[in-house]
């Protein structure tokens, strides 16, 4: 058994340990109230808007189609893989670069498959496995629409010009506090949305449809982006709030039980020191 010393320090480490993981339980909650009212408004606008162009898209004839709806045969693809540039989150980084992986070793094996890293955890470990053309860590630091605009140019670019043949975004969608699931969305080409084939005959379209969709769809796949970078932002709170919830408690258990080892310990100690005054009591008396 650990002499009493060793027990106090434990002790004091384990509180210690335990005030770090509360307070970081307490501002990763202030931080997740403002991210969650964020995406919660912005997912309607950005569901709403993918829907309209996938149905406007579906609806033009293949020779008159937008340039970010070819589809053409898979030989590069790009991946964007969404994290957080901090850990302690639980399985927030780890679930996406697990998809990431997935992907690229089964789902698009034989395919060059490149990444682009928003987030220092996704670069440091997707930069070991394959080409990360673009890290932009610096993103959260001042996150909003215009820069994550900026992000959405490129890719928009690098498939237009023909550089990769498909785009998807991995990124953790946000559900609750507790809860995040990985989303693996086929950013370009636009995917039309199914039966829709013919739709929007009841509208008059001024400009023209194609027009419309011309200028709607740069917009559309920004929003895209910024939805899945803020649903991210949102979900690596929840996670980070959940992990050291958990901590906490499960450093307060083991504080206990260290109290408890201590206070036997303690006990055993006195114990042995009577019997000791005792025994050499008697021996004195003989």
């Amino acid at each position: 058994m650990a002499n009493l010393k060793e027990i106090r320090n434990r002790i004091a480490s384990v509180s210690s340990t335990m005030q770090i993981t509360s307070a970081m339980k307490m501002v990763s909650a202030a931080k997740l109230k403002k991210a969650q009212d964020a995406i919660t408004a912005m997912r309607p606008y950005a569901n709403k808007l993918t829907e309209l162009l996938q149905s406007l898209s579906a609806s033009l004839d293949g020779d008159s189609g937008s340039k970010f709806s070819d589809e053409r045969e898979v030989h590069k693809v790009l991946l964007v893989a969404i994290t957080s540039n901090r850990g302690l989150a639980g399985a927030f980084n780890s679930n996406i670069l697990k998809q990431c992986t997935i992907l690229m070793d089964e789902t698009y094996a034989g395919k060059q498959v490149d990444f682009v890293a928003i987030g220092k955890k996704g670069n440091d470990f997707l930069s070991k496995k394959s080409t990360v053309l673009a890290n932009h860590s610096e993103l959260y630091e001042d996150l909003s629409f215009d820069k994550v605009a900026v992000i959405a140019e490129d890719l928009m670019e690098r498939f237009t010009s023909g550089e990769y043949d498909r785009i998807d975004i991995v990124y953790n969608k946000f559900k609750n506090a507790a809860t995040q699931i990985v989303m693996t969305e086929q950013f370009l080409p636009i995917v039309p949305m199914e039966g829709a084939e013919g739709s929007g005959g009841d509208y008059i379209f001024e400009p023209s449809k194609i027009e419309i969709v011309e200028q709607l769809i740069p917009k559309s796949l920004k929003t895209q982006l910024y939805k899945g970078i803020r649903d991210s932002f949102a979900s690596e709170h929840g996670a980070r709030m959940t992990a050291m919830h958990k901590a906490t408690d499960n450093a307060t258990e083991l504080r206990d039980q260290l109290k408890l080892t201590y206070n036997k310990a303690r006990q055993a100690a006195i114990t042995n020191e009577i019997l000791e005054i005792v025994g050499g009591a008697e021996a004195l008396n003989n």
